[in-house]
């Protein structure tokens, strides 16, 4: 199938690493040219030259801290005088939840759920606020937004605050945003193969003298019995961020490889 996504135009936020760079190699891949932007600068542009290497597509490395709205402007800005415009966003900045966070009712305290909600939903809405006009414009866009299955789950206030806060945002852009051509969905990974996941396995493994393997077994608890792939969560919003997936607005996309049990409609 031809995404037809050849010549469109992405920003990837969090495209530094994990599931945002994997995510920036399919786009590429497809053929759009790709705007990837993160806090790091070095891991940034060393990201860049990777996937200008990997998919011989127009990489370019964009500085920007979506908790900041003119840093989130000048990255817009930055994308248009570039690539002379842009097609689709994708919303995937944000810290991971395994990092050492609190989830006990008693330890999460305001200052927690606010950072949250800074980095992961405000910094979601500042990036869509910025880009959305330029979608308007053209009467095309896609915006989709990297959340998580704690969203699904309560594994923690702060947690499942911030992921089912940005399944809301979604829906309401997808509404309003719908009408003039643009559509926005919120996709939900799971456990996912990343360079993170690979390293804290690898250092269990070492310590433990247990192949990485079976710890990936252990850690497979979804309907497939295996751990997703940052590159399979990828396959699916290159399907989202192109013209195909006309039908799908406003919804939320599971990509944990199943969830034993509950039945969602």
């Amino acid at each position: 199938m031809d995404l037809q996504l050849d010549g469109k135009r992405a920003i990837v936020t969090g495209g530094s690493r994990g599931i945002g760079l994997a995510i920036a190699h399919a786009l590429a891949g497809e053929g759009a040219s790709v705007v990837i932007a993160s806090r790091g600068e070095e891991a940034l542009v060393a990201a860049a030259a990777e996937l200008t290497t990997d998919t011989g597509g127009h990489v370019i490395a964009v500085p920007v801290d979506t908790g900041d709205q003119d840093s989130v402007d000048r990255l817009v800005e930055r994308t248009v005088a570039e690539l002379g415009g842009v097609d689709i966003l994708v919303n995937s900045a944000a810290t991971p939840w395994s990092s050492g966070k609190p989830t006990d009712f008693d330890s999460i305290t305001d200052d927690v759920v606010r950072e949250e909600i800074e980095i992961k939903v405000l910094g979601y809405l500042r990036t869509a606020r910025a880009v959305s006009p330029h979608l308007i414009a053209q009467g095309w866009g896609r915006i989709i937004n990297i959340s998580g299955l704690g969203a699904r789950q309560a594994n923690s206030i702060a947690q499942t605050v911030r992921n089912v806060s940005v399944s809301a945002l979604t829906k309401n852009l997808a509404d309003e945003l719908g009408p003039k051509g643009i559509n926005v969905t919120v996709v939900h990974p799971g456990l996912t193969r990343t360079e993170r996941l690979e390293t804290r396995l690898a250092e269990r493994a070492a310590r433990e003298s247990v192949p990485v393997a079976d710890l990936e077994r252990e850690l497979a608890t979804n309907s497939i019995r295996r751990v997703v792939d940052a590159s399979e969560v990828a396959d699916v919003v290159a399907f989202l961020a192109s013209p195909r997936s006309i039908a799908i607005t406003g919804d939320a996309i599971a990509v944990g490889g199943g969830v034993p049990g509950p039945i969602y409609y």
